[in-house]
């Protein structure tokens, strides 16, 4: 059954969970379905971050990178390079998903952090100095209403981010994609690094969905504005629920797609 009607957030969380519950009734699933869908995931997840960052790869050109190890001409090392690490990325993700919560450390966030961004410039001092490091300059943003938003001196990241993983890594009592909201939308707010913050930030929403037994949620670039809109909502005026329907409906569509998956059978390639 799918259910496209509107609902209420509570409401939807009570559909996404039945869903849920329904395909962990599938598993485990067979080596070959589990393989198939990691790969299908792993492209659309890849494709979908890193083109919301303004990447140019298309979906099936991030697919033969991925899955054919095949360059693309015409693109560059940059960018090959954000399609690779964010795909190892994922892999890391997964092996974190195996330990709760409260077992994470500081310094698994940081390396996520620095697999995105390994080699992507051409000087080492560079990498050394921003991968899995915070920043030391000042960051703005322009809004849909032409003022400038600044994100967090400098001098306050580290008391912020520290606050923020106080709040990660304790027990809560909210639903998981709940929790998985806040962590993407607390985190790109301080937004502590200078580059890779919302690859950073999606993949640790990911993280939070995986190791509670749920699916990637995958935000969809050909509706990043909706996405930044979203954001940009909770930050100046508090209000979340956007981004909550948002998060809803694309975990949603991922468990929706597991399950047609699972009950026909399909193999991805």
């Amino acid at each position: 059954m799918v259910y496209h009607e509107k609902m209420d957030i509570q409401k939807k969380l009570e559909y996404i969970d039945s869903l849920k519950k329904e395909l962990d009734g599938y598993r485990p699933l067979s080596k070959e379905q589990a393989k198939g869908l990691k790969n299908m995931f792993d492209v659309d997840f890849t494709y979908n971050s890193t083109a919301i960052e303004g990447n140019t790869f298309t979906l099936q050109e991030t697919k033969v990178v991925l899955l054919e190890g095949i360059t693309i001409g015409g693109k560059s090392m940059r960018e090959h390079l954000e399609i690779i690490n964010h795909k190892e990325a994922i892999d890391y993700i997964e092996e974190l998903s195996f330990k709760k919560i409260n077992e994470l450390r500081k310094t698994d966030i940081f390396n996520i952090h620095s697999i995105i961004l390994q080699g992507i410039d051409s000087s080492e001092t560079w990498f050394r100095q921003n991968a899995g490091k915070y920043r030391d300059v000042p960051v703005y943003v322009k809004l849909k209403n032409g003022t400038n938003h600044i994100f967090c001196d400098p001098l306050r990241i580290i008391d912020e981010m520290d606050g923020y993983f106080n709040w990660l890594f304790s027990e809560k009592k909210e639903h998981p994609l709940i929790i998985s909201s806040e962590a993407h939308t607390r985190f790109v707010s301080i937004h502590p690094f200078i580059d890779g913050n919302g690859r950073t930030a999606r993949l640790l929403m990911n993280l939070i969905l995986l190791q509670e037994g749920y699916v990637p949620a995958i935000i969809k670039n050909k509706y990043r504005i909706n996405y930044l809109d979203a954001i940009e909502e909770w930050q100046q005026n508090n209000n979340k629920e956007k981004f909550y329907e948002i998060i809803l409906e694309y975990e949603q569509e991922s468990l929706e797609q597991y399950l047609e998956t699972i009950k026909n059978k399909i193999i991805w390639k």
